[in-house]
């Protein structure tokens, strides 16, 4: 499941200003910052994020909620990282691989899984952490 490209616009413009103001705080919420590949902007993105190991190392699973056609993702990835801020500790995230939901939950942290493993969605991202 995804949802809507419509709720995506209108989240864009009217919730993620919100979940801006505490996403880098509360789990499973962060914030993903980037910046744009064309324009050189900085953005902050709000995502449901998850403690993960990816491929023996720290990382993180982020659920693509909208699919893996995301400008966020697609900067980051031109980019080759970026920033998340999370339980309001800022570090690096590198290395951005989509899988499918099925593939990250056993990497995601155990106290995390069982929630993981029963959202809706069909896709995640992996990131592994940099300082």
């Amino acid at each position: 499941m995804q949802f809507p490209q419509q709720l995506a616009r209108f989240n864009r413009h009217v919730t993620n200003p919100i979940q801006r103001r505490w996403a880098g705080w509360l789990p499973p919420f962060a914030t993903i910052e980037h910046v744009g590949r064309r324009s050189g902007k900085p953005y902050r993105t709000p995502v449901n994020a998850f403690e993960a190991t990816v491929d023996g190392k720290p990382g993180v699973a982020v659920v693509l909620t909208y699919g893996p056609d995301r400008d966020w993702l697609k900067n980051l990835k031109a980019a080759g990282g970026g920033r998340m801020r999370r339980r309001a500790k800022t570090f690096g995230i590198a290395d951005p691989r989509v899988v499918s939901m099925a593939e990250a939950a056993p990497q995601v942290a155990a106290g995390w899984r069982p929630i993981f493993a029963r959202l809706p969605f069909e896709s995640a991202v992996l990131f592994t952490r940099t300082s």
